[in-house]
């Protein structure tokens, strides 16, 4: 039920979290919290049903735990422990005999086997006294996996407690265990608590990044057909088989998951290496001298945030980052550099030359194709040159202002102006340009942010 796509490197830190506790985060926390008090507390007074099957899923939901995949934004996913978490509360029939685990043990499972992987995975340093050697974030410290048990916890709640009242009570048996109706009964089920999982993974990372909701829940929606997809299925499937070969189902039909996660490990190393190759190349124009030391992070940071200001979703923040940090490339064509690179207070004809020098010098790196477009397009009119009309890609039009934006504080500052007078004088140039060189809504939200970006 967990979702998204992967890697690390210059493209996440747009969409990095904040690690704090906003009010949504200690919500869903504390909902958390409660729902898996409640089914101890069951669970200690009923007693455990089919003890066996319950072990036998804290051990794969704590294993799953334990072998995670990093995905885009520094997110950790355990998909896994997902699966097994899902199938468990999809679980009906084992080996055509009935359970009678309910959905307040599959919470309480669910959370034994989250501890499991807890305990396993705590480093040895941190139980050495203060000083005595090197020490790690132990797992509780770790937002992502606070957060991720959360959402394991709810979203498996919400698929136990459609589920296992409607089979406890007999009315799923109207479904033939060998017939469509009962896959697809799964299949709504499934569905529906994959939908729940992404609305909680979208709430808690708008809470933490400062992303609006729109554009986070998006992401996480298209996460569906990922790796999110593969854990719906795989938590289904699991379900299905044991109903005929029993517990060995377990390990058998988890294997292709795993398999899937090597993938996707590997996809998320190819991506980290684009990225640290992304960050050398936008730092080639400040070690040839041809823009201040700098320059390319703060443009960046300052793109990021207007971007994030304006909705943009995870992706186009990473492909906006990467355009930011090599928007200067195509100054190393240049005989002379510009005084402090400030590309900014050149003719636009100049500009747009620079800009389509380095777009070319962008297309043969490899990089996706959208991010040596954005470049080619930063220093166009904002209704497109010569007036075809031809729209200016909003990344485009957001590094445009981040760049001219940071050029003006380093020309202020150069002339000795103070910092709040620098960031005044900026944004005022910013505005005499705005709706003609500039794009109004970019200006408008630099002036939201209040002339500062993330510097």
């Amino acid at each position: 039920m967990e979702g998204g796509a992967a890697g690390d490197g210059a493209g996440d830190r747009c969409a990095g979290g904040t690690g704090t506790f906003p009010r949504e985060v200690v919500a869903v926390h504390a909902g958390a919290a409660a729902l898996l008090a409640v089914a101890l507390g069951a669970v200690a007074v009923r007693g455990v049903a089919d003890p066996g099957v319950a072990l036998a899923f804290v051990a794969l939901i704590a294993v799953g735990e334990c072998v995670r995949i990093t995905l885009p934004g520094d997110r950790e996913q355990a998909p896994i422990g997902a699966a097994g978490a899902l199938a468990y509360a999809l679980l009906g029939p084992l080996r055509g005999l009935p359970t009678a685990h309910g959905g307040l043990q599959v919470v309480a499972v669910t959370g034994a086997g989250l501890l499991v992987a807890v305990l396993l995975a705590l480093p040895a340093p941190v139980l050495l006294p203060r000083g005595a050697g090197p020490r790690r974030r132990p797992p509780w410290d770790d937002p992502a996996r606070r957060d991720g048990a959360a959402r394991r916890l709810l979203g498996v709640g919400f698929a136990a407690a459609v589920f296992q009242p409607l089979y406890t009570s007999g009315l799923v048996d109207r479904f033939s265990a060998e017939g469509p109706a009962y896959g697809a009964f799964l299949t709504a089920v499934a569905a529906l608590a994959a939908l729940c999982d992404a609305t909680l993974a979208a709430l808690l990372r708008r809470a933490r990044s400062g992303l609006r909701f729109p554009a986070v829940l998006e992401d996480e929606l298209r996460s569906l057909f990922g790796i999110g997809s593969a854990i719906v299925a795989t938590g289904m499937l699991v379900s299905l088989a044991a109903g005929e070969v029993g517990l060995w189902a377990l390990p058998l039909f988890c294997a292709p998951l795993l398999l899937a996660q090597v993938s996707f490990r590997r996809a998320a190393g190819i991506r980290a290496t684009t990225g640290q190759a992304i960050a050398s190349l936008a730092k080639a124009t400040e070690v040839a001298g041809y823009t201040p030391p700098g320059h390319a992070r703060r443009v960046a940071d300052t793109a990021c945030a207007l971007g994030r200001e304006l909705g943009l979703s995870t992706r186009e923040l990473a492909l906006l980052e990467y355009a930011a940090l090599m928007h200067d490339i195509g100054q190393l064509s240049l005989v002379e550099p510009v005084p402090d690179g400030a590309t900014a207070l050149l003719p636009d004809a100049e500009q747009q030359r620079i800009a389509r020098l380095g777009s070319e010098v962008i297309s043969r790196t490899g990089v996706p194709h959208k991010v040596a477009e954005q470049v080619a397009r930063l220093a166009d009119p904002c209704h497109g040159p010569d007036g075809t009309g031809r729209p200016v890609p909003l990344a485009a039009r957001i590094i445009r202002v981040a760049n001219a934006h940071d050029d003006l504080l380093t020309a202020a500052r150069g002339r000795g102006a103070g910092e709040a007078v620098g960031r005044l004088e900026a944004l005022e140039a910013l505005r005499l340009g705005r709706g003609r060189v500039y794009d109004a809504r970019v200006v408008d939200a630099l002036a939201r942010l209040g002339g500062r970006g993330r510097r």
